[in-house]
């Protein structure tokens, strides 16, 4: 902190001295409200929006406003633009509803997959694999919540239990070598 007033010092000047008006400026401000500024000399004014789209201006033409072209000829489209209605576009489009009559003798029509078959049943050892790789953990989850006494045993059964299951389920993993002539596993070329 002490580096930043420090800095603070050699950029503003000591005037002491002079009083400051804030009542002048405030004035001041509230007098020019509204008001723009003159552009610098050497520099091309802006264009109104109105006339963004119309080709570069030269220098000794005046500026086009809405006075100027009133006097002159009717104001020029700002070229091709669509646009539409509130509530009329291109988003409010909704696609109509297809129905049976809408096939030809040709189409097949809606398709409709077979069902899927039934989820194979795991057997005992794999869902005590489970239990242990699940269970191991939320018992020394629970033991932490609750505040018990982490005992040998607890331990035992929560990390033995994990790393049990997840042995017992890698060792009983298929392998692809087994079935690699069976046509059903996906498309054969």
């Amino acid at each position: 902190m002490a580096e930043h007033d420090s800095d603070r010092e050699d950029r503003e000047p000591d005037e002491k001295g002079v009083p400051f008006d804030e009542a002048a400026a405030w004035a001041a401000i509230v007098a020019g409200y509204g008001d723009e500024p003159p552009d610098p000399p050497g520099t091309t004014p802006f264009k109104p929006v109105e006339d963004l789209a119309l080709p570069p201006m030269e220098e000794d033409e005046p500026v086009p406003g809405p006075a100027a072209s009133q006097e002159k000829s009717p104001a020029k489209p700002l070229g091709s633009s669509v646009s539409f209605a509130p509530g009329v576009g291109p988003r409010d489009y909704t696609a109509p509803e297809p129905s049976e009559d809408d096939f030809d003798e040709d189409d097949e029509g809606h398709f409709v997959p077979p069902e899927p078959p039934p989820l194979p049943t795991a057997d005992t050892t794999a869902r005590f694999a489970w239990l242990g790789v699940v269970g191991g953990p939320l018992l020394l989850l629970l033991a932490v919540l609750l505040g018990w006494d982490m005992t040998w045993w607890l331990a035992t059964l929560g990390i033995g239990g994990f790393l049990g299951g997840f042995v017992t389920l890698v060792t009983r993993m298929k392998t692809d070598d087994d079935e690699d002539g069976d046509p059903g596993r996906g498309a054969v070329v």
